[in-house]
């Protein structure tokens, strides 16, 4: 029994061996495509950022506006930027209320 135990302490010591000088290789590897890439590491954590989606905003606007029934339907990716600029207009007057500084901007995909 204490040769079996032995037996397996070795091949577990080596199988361990195997697998540290493994992940030592892929950190160079990593290392050397990220100075490739001329990518710094960087200790920075990521930036957080909000994303809004308003799911029907051509429901929104006819609800909301007079004009907005009229024109939603011949106008409607007009109508869409202009919901999403009241919005974010909106939005930035209540946090300048509560003088949070943020910066905001509307992102086309």
């Amino acid at each position: 029994m204490i040769t079996f135990l032995s037996v397996l302490s070795v091949l577990l010591l080596l199988f361990s061996g195997f697998v540290c000088w493994q992940v030592l290789e892929q950190r160079k590897v990593i290392a050397r495509m990220l100075e490739n890439d001329h990518i710094a590491e960087s200790d920075q954590e990521p930036e957080l950022v909000i994303t809004l989606r308003i799911l029907d905003p051509i429901a929104l606007a006819k609800r909301e506006s007079r004009s907005a029934r009229v024109l939603a339907d011949k106008l409607p990716v007009m109508v869409r930027k202009m919901v999403y600029q009241e919005v974010l207009k909106e939005l930035e007057e209540e946090l300048m209320e509560r003088e949070i500084d943020v910066e905001m901007q509307i992102e086309y995909r």
